[in-house]
């Protein structure tokens, strides 16, 4: 299973959010990775290994390019 990511990544937690959905995007990249609830909007922080210890999936923004 393929699970690099990058800033504006979608994922798949392991465990679901209180709204409901286990989807969240990436909107900040560094020591402390920050997510965005896809349904609610809500914004997390968590440090990197947390993360990576409850990350399902990558399920798109990884291996996309954006061309020009």
């Amino acid at each position: 299973m393929d699970k690099t990511f990058k800033l504006h990544s979608k994922v798949v937690m392991k465990k679901p959010h209180a709204c409901g959905t286990n989807e969240w995007q990436i909107i900040r990249d560094g020591v402390d990775i920050k997510l965005k609830c896809l349904a609610c909007g809500r914004e997390i922080m968590l440090d990197r290994l947390e993360f990576i210890r409850k990350l399902k999936k990558v399920i798109g923004g990884s291996n996309e390019e954006k061309k020009s």
